[in-house]
């Protein structure tokens, strides 16, 4: 099956045109992070038994496989990255990969009446959810908890990002036309 580049122009409802723009605006915080990560961090044994930055950006990237196998399986479902051999650049083109495809998946279910997606599966074992705005939030706040994971580790293990970077995460009308938004956060461009 070919992929489609959404743009929030493509997709036909506010809601679907606003999760296209607020998941790629999700994904680039995620780019940030790593572009900006010290090297030395990537596969830095942290304290405890939490996992190394690279575990928790290759299972954030293998999740989104997981959704997307899930819910729509007559899309291009994306190759799973290893843990523990995964380089950061390899990370970058996955997750970037990923996103397209969970946007499309968003753009599909919520922005279209005629979609062929009807629930949202987290899981295997969990409860399937119908197709709402609840799905958009799910995958944002998982991505955001790790993201608040990889913060921490990378200063935890010595290696904080620039304070530039962690207060770009929370500019969201830069992060927006950084992702092609004319407007921003609340406007469909």
């Amino acid at each position: 099956m070919t992929t489609r580049q959404y743009s929030s122009q493509s997709v036909p409802t506010q809601l679907g045109q606003s999760a296209v723009q607020i998941f790629a605006a999700n994904e680039r915080m995620n780019q940030m992070l790593i572009e900006h990560l010290d090297p030395r961090a990537w596969k830095a044994k942290p304290p405890g038994k939490a996992r190394p930055i690279a575990a928790i950006f290759t299972h954030m990237h293998n999740v989104r496989a997981k959704w997307i196998r899930l819910t729509a399986p007559d899309l291009k479902v994306p190759r799973q990255l290893h843990r523990t051999k995964c380089t950061p650049r390899q990370a970058r083109a996955a997750l970037s990969e990923s996103a397209a495809r969970c946007a499309e998946v968003l753009a599909e279910a919520l922005g279209d009446s005629s979609s062929r997606i009807e629930k949202f599966h987290r899981d295997g074992w969990a409860k399937p959810w119908p197709v709402g705005v609840e799905m958009l939030c799910y995958m944002l706040s998982h991505e955001a908890h790790h993201r608040g994971q990889v913060c921490m580790l990378a200063h935890q293990l010595g290696f904080p990002l620039p304070i530039k970077v962690a207060s770009g995460l929370w500019n969201w009308e830069k992060l927006w036309k950084e992702c092609g938004s004319s407007a921003g956060p609340g406007y469909v461009s």
